[in-house]
């Protein structure tokens, strides 16, 4: 576990594909497209102000430890998170694909 984690159990609606996501208490990222909000300044602690979408721009790591890297949209911080079992895998090689093809 990450040092200084708070641990929140929050549903959330996705505002970059509306999908409708049950968190877990370390949910992070939308499950279908992998964006994220930027509410953390340490993971859990909803204490950043900024608000931003979180939009994924590299995936890293093994087959057992895939790690999605997010930036900021509106202020450019950037944030690691690893894949979940919620995650749609189908919809990650998607987004691998596109972000090979954008490189």
């Amino acid at each position: 576990m990450i040092k200084g984690f708070i641990k929140n159990k929050e549903d959330f609606t996705c505002e970059n594909c509306g999908f409708f996501v049950k968190g877990n208490g370390y949910t992070n990222h939308c499950p279908q497209c992998f964006y994220s909000k930027h509410v953390d300044i340490a993971p859990g602690d909803r204490l950043a102000t900024c608000g931003g979408m979180m939009k994924p721009f590299e995936i890293s790591g093994s087959t057992n430890n895939i790690v999605i890297s997010h930036v900021c949209d509106i202020c450019g911080f950037e944030r690691r998170n690893k894949l979940q079992s919620e995650d749609n895998i189908e919809e990650l090689s998607k987004l691998v694909v596109k972000l090979n093809s954008q490189k």
